[in-house]
């Protein structure tokens, strides 16, 4: 498993775009936490207002990874939108710093990191690009390694801006660190990526963006789209009913939430790689499959925890199910429309917003039929549908190739 690892270093491209994924990492998760601090508390947003900018927030964001990746298709290379993304993050994380206002915020948080965020989708993008000839299985693993250093940014960043912010009288130094780290980003892709030759007027490919999302809404690409939606919508659905199962059925604490989502958090760093090293064994549909089941009956133990000893024990169910439903959809998704590197890796984050809006109505029907026990099961069911679905439309073809 290791071994993914020693892929990234050998190839400069990749190496260079797994720095800079950590540091794309290191931004969101110096200021999500904060976020809503900052926006409601500090800067006097109302809830609902806050909730609205949010919303649209992700809109922009799913809506701008796409055009993101349909103009890099066209250009032939990703070096010039992830460098225009960077800058978009160092203007949108340093002017909420310098200029704290509401306004500014909203504006920030509304169009500036949103367009920063298309760099996780570029990202991945560039490494299916640069990685033409690479054998499958080792594609599969670079990919796993990859999202294993965005989470481990997610695990140490946190701790680390918490530790040297405590004690100050605001939380808006994280935005500061987060621009810093936008910057970092911006100057490995400047001087870590070479430079392309510009392609040539005959050879250039000419997408029509209307066609392309078309190409998303077909027939063999949507209904694909929506299984891992449903599937990766667990983990959403999870992120919230986890912290009120915890605190409330089961008895426990804030601080043994905490706990859980950084044990969990750990374990994802590991399990990620296992992930890809069954991928690359196997396939990528028995990955997905297997990976999806486990997490659903996590969610249905979790549902049916009663002390905090119950979930504490659950998370190496948890860490191995959400390991696999994070990394696995990347390769999927990127071989939806595989001749596409950048339409295809946008589907990652059309994938994030579909599967939110999904936990999103989840926890608005199980919290309306039931209580938040009860919603994690339904999630569970959700899920087992996505897992059908997509055994329904892949299996089938599985089973030929096999024959």
């Amino acid at each position: 498993m290791l071994s993914s690892f020693s892929v990234v270093y050998r190839h400069k491209p990749i190496r260079v775009s797994a720095a800079a994924i950590f540091f794309f990492g290191f931004s969101g998760a110096a200021t999500s936490p904060y976020m809503s601090l900052i926006g409601i508390r500090e800067l006097g947003l109302s809830d609902a207002v806050y909730s609205v900018l949010i919303f649209l927030a992700a809109v922009v964001n799913v809506s701008a990874s796409v055009t993101a990746g349909i103009v890099a298709d066209r250009l032939g290379h990703f070096r010039s939108p992830m460098i225009l993304a960077a800058v978009f993050g160092i203007v949108g994380f340093g002017l909420v710093y310098v200029v704290p206002t509401p306004v500014m915020f909203a504006i920030a948080t509304l169009v500036l990191i949103p367009v920063f965020g298309t760099i996780n989708s570029l990202i991945f993008a560039n490494i299916r690009a640069v990685s033409t000839g690479m054998a499958v299985r080792e594609l599969m693993a670079v990919n796993s390694a990859v999202r294993a250093i965005l989470s481990a940014s997610w695990v140490l960043v946190p701790g680390i801006v918490g530790a040297l912010l405590i004690g100050q009288p605001s939380m808006l130094p994280a935005f500061l660190l987060a621009s810093l780290a936008s910057a970092v980003c911006l100057l490995l892709f400047v001087f870590g990526l070479d430079r392309q030759k510009p392609v040539q007027e005959g050879e250039r490919q000419h997408y029509s963006f209307f066609r392309s999302i078309r190409q998303i809404g077909s027939a063999s690409v949507l209904p694909r789209l929506l299984a891992i939606s449903l599937i990766s919508a667990m983990l959403h659905a999870n992120g919230t009913v986890l912290p009120l199962i915890v605190a409330g059925k089961a008895g426990g604490t804030p601080a043994d939430v905490g706990v859980i989502v950084g044990i969990v958090a750990f374990l994802e760093i590991i399990f990620i790689l296992f992930w890809g090293w069954v991928e690359a064994r196997t396939s990528i549909l028995f990955a997905m499959v297997t990976a999806a089941l486990i997490y659903c009956s996590y969610l249905v133990f979790l549902g049916l925890a009663d002390r905090p000893v119950d979930v504490y024990l659950l998370t190496v169910v948890a860490g191995l199910g959400a390991a696999g439903i994070i990394a696995i959809p990347i390769t999927y998704l990127q071989n939806l429309i595989a001749d596409r590197a950048g339409l295809g890796s946008s589907l990652i984050a059309v994938n994030i917003f579909l599967s939110g809006g999904m936990a999103s109505l989840m926890f608005a029907l199980g919290t309306s039929i039931s209580d938040y026990a009860g919603t994690a099961i339904i999630a569970s069911i959700a899920g087992l549908v996505g897992v059908c679905l997509l055994w329904l439309l892949d299996g089938k073809s599985r089973k030929k190739a096999q024959g």
